[in-house]
């Protein structure tokens, strides 16, 4: 009964969501409107800025460097020595330039790519990297990754299969039924408070 509820309330929603973006989209059509803002809500600046939150719509990262997860795995790299944090705490992290420095100041240092890494580095600039996964500050999830580390989740189980990519993309949709059957099939606890604040 629980489930059924909660899908209803999720479609209610949605359809509230998309009734006022619809209104808010044919008001602005139609002339100019009351409002003295420019701005559509306090956390969106366009009715399309909010559609694009609530479908969970999102761009694609543009990487400043072209990472070769690919090549680093084939040369028997683990995520855990890029991502130093992931067995510690919330967050893997994403690797500072020191990290990459540790193994490029010494190896491959005559490729173009690690040429440009080098750069950041002797600028004391760190890698601008662009975040391929997480989730927004609006879903209200606390996700950790140590305690799934903990549990022997693969990390394939929720970012794909990396050793076949060469920059990082976003292959896994992330979405509350994505988390529910993966802690369902693990034995995990779906009360609402093991995930979301």
């Amino acid at each position: 009964m629980r489930p059924a509820l909660l899908v209803a309330g999720v479609v209610q929603a949605r359809s509230a969501a998309l009734a006022a973006i619809a209104l808010a989209v044919a008001a602005s059509a139609c002339g100019p409107s009351a409002q003295t803002s420019s701005v559509f809500t306090t956390a969106h600046r366009t009715p399309a800025e909010a559609a694009r939150e609530f479908f969970n719509i999102r761009s694609t990262p543009q990487q400043p460097i072209p990472f070769p997860h690919k090549t680093h795995i084939a040369k028997k790299a683990v995520c855990t020595d890029c991502h130093e944090s992931v067995e510690k705490g919330p967050i893997a992290g994403i690797p500072s330039v020191k990290t990459c420095m540790i193994c490029h100041d010494q190896i491959a240092t005559d490729r173009p790519l690690i040429k440009e890494v080098a750069s950041y580095a002797a600028k004391g600039v760190d890698i601008p990297w662009q975040r391929v996964y997480g989730f927004t500050h609006e879903a209200h999830v606390r996700f950790q990754h140590a305690p799934h580390v903990r549990a022997k989740v693969d990390c394939v189980s929720c970012h794909g299969d990396l050793a076949n990519q060469t920059v990082a993309e976003r292959v896994v949709d992330h979405n509350m039924g994505f988390c529910v059957n993966c802690h369902r099939q693990k034995g995990a606890s779906n009360d609402c408070l093991t995930c979301h604040y």
